[in-house]
């Protein structure tokens, strides 16, 4: 790996100055150099150090690579879209499954290991530093669930990757090799596991919201399990985080009575969220620093919008225009068409521009529907500093009860309790009990879910990637992960994946 990916082990502002994942507990104003041999002096340095390690969690819906549209891309449920064939050459190769080393963005591994080696470099300092034993307690299992949770995005990823648990340096910045994917697991639950007895069960929303609880970590547990093919585990982990079906677990959590609060821009971790990615339209985010990091806003948002859209009639939203990636697919509008998710999921502007409701103009790959979910509204639309398609606020979901329901069914397989849950879910949106199997849930997961960046995923762990995917491409045993970036293979000792050059 190059050591651009790790210079913030060595250099100013790694932690503190590169933005923040919520208003409310992690905008830092930059304070210049730190040196880590006196950085990590008082409770105030550790805790800027926190909140740099959770920044690279904006990987989720933040900068033009982002994990959504990215893996959205890839599944058999959107298409890359934008505005051509070369709109985002990553985007459009992995969504027609045709990556290679020099294709791949190079981000989608450099910024998971910026925040392992923020993670390592805080859990290494914090017993030292002079501070409250408990706060640094706590601090640490953030640090860990943390870390967890960009290793599990890594290993699923790319699979076979270094597992670095120390801060390098300039002798040891080339010597990694890589781990099985199995050490990396085992590793990911040990932090795991360390971490949820610290942390808190409840957070106060209000001064802290997005940072970890018992109930977040325990999530993705049963997560990190279910991928494993630890079902009795996941289940097992699940339940304490899902309880009684339908209602408020001991967290606090409950879903949400209205499937479309959900994507509500002001209903901000709700009772239904889990894991939580903030996103702030107060960091004037410009083009001249989009992607670095220390942009605040939600590029989801603008990516999924119509491209030159303009309402007509009083009929049709009021959107502001976009760029038109994640196109919902004819497969996925026909699977939703009469489900009462489609609506909050999917937007069908063709069907607009046909009344005469709204026109505009396709982008590539164009099928007339968008998703609703990320679309944003022309009142969400930033009119002071920075440039206004970049400083959109709405936040994404990484867990949310939902999918913690319908993992734990998934890994019961059969039986009330998985029922229970698997009725709660369709219960919510006025949907009757179907008996609970494997494709049941299966579906429900694909509409529940859709758009969220789950599906790729989904149908590599299931198996089902290849068929699904067969008219993209997609070439079982390779395609299931990303070729290495050839960057970081240059010089190092790494190798890369089977069957990419």
């Amino acid at each position: 790996m190059k050591t651009k990916n790790f210079k913030y082990i060595y250099i100013a502002l790694a932690m503190a100055a590169l933005g923040s994942c919520s208003e409310d507990f992690v905008t830092i104003d930059p304070k210049g150099q730190f040196d880590t041999s006196t950085y990590f002096s008082n409770e105030s340095e550790c805790y800027a150090a926190l909140m740099g390690t959770y920044d690279p969690i904006r990987k989720n819906t933040g900068g033009f690579e982002n994990l959504v549209a990215m893996l959205n891309a890839g599944s058999d449920d959107f298409y890359a879209g934008g505005g051509g064939p070369t709109d985002g050459t990553g985007i459009q190769n992995f969504s027609t499954h045709s990556l290679t080393s020099i294709i791949i963005p190079g981000s989608f591994w450099g910024d998971h290991y910026q925040g392992v080696s923020r993670a390592n470099l805080l859990i290494e300092k914090l017993p030292a530093a002079p501070m409250d034993a408990a706060k640094k307690s706590r601090f640490t299992a953030e640090a860990k669930t943390l870390r967890a949770l960009y290793y599990f995005n890594l290993v699923r990823l790319f699979k076979n990757i270094p597992l670095i648990l120390e801060s390098l340096n300039t002798g040891t910045i080339y010597s990694p090799e890589q781990a099985t994917p199995e050490a990396v697991y085992a590793q990911i639950e040990k932090d795991l596991l360390e971490a949820i007895p610290a942390l808190p069960n409840t957070v106060d929303v209000a001064t802290e919201g997005g940072r970890f609880n018992k109930g977040a970590a325990q999530a993705l547990l049963g997560k990190v399990y279910l991928f494993e093919g630890k079902k009795p585990e996941a289940a097992a982990v699940l339940a304490q985080v899902n309880g009684t079906p339908g209602q408020t677990n001991q967290y606090g959590n409950k879903l949400l009575a209205d499937f479309n609060d959900l994507w509500k821009v002001s209903n901000k971790f709700n009772a239904e969220s889990l894991i939580e990615v903030s996103h702030s339209s107060a960091g004037n985010s410009n083009w001249d620093f989009w992607g670095s990091g220390r942009d605040e806003g939600n590029s989801l948002n603008v990516m999924v919008g119509p491209r030159g859209y303009a309402k007509k009639g009083s009929n049709a939203p009021d959107l502001p225009a976009g760029w038109s990636f994640s196109v919902p697919t004819q497969k996925l509008y026909d699977f939703m068409k009469n489900d009462p998710r489609f609506g909050a999921t999917i937007l069908d502007v063709k069907a607009l521009k046909a009344a005469g409701e709204a026109d505009y103009i396709g982008g590539y790959q164009d099928t007339g529907y968008f998703l609703n979910k990320f679309l944003p509204r022309t009142g969400d639309v930033r009119t002071g500093g920075g440039a206004a398609e970049l400083n959109y606020k709405q936040d994404s979901y990484i867990i949310r009860l939902a999918d913690t329901y319908l993992m734990e069914a998934e890994a019961l397989g059969s039986g009330p309790r998985a029922q229970a849950l698997l009725d709660a879910v369709r219960k919510r949106v006025g949907l009757a009990s179907v008996p609970v199997t494997l494709d049941a849930i299966k579906a429900e997961r694909r509409m529940e879910l859709a758009g969220e960046g789950h599906r790729f995923f989904d149908l590599v762990r299931w198996g089902d990637a290849a068929a699904a995917l067969s008219d993209r491409g997609f070439n079982a045993g390779t395609d299931e992960i990303f070729p290495i970036p050839y960057t970081e293979l240059n010089g190092t000792k790494l190798k890369q994946n089977p069957n990419y050059q």
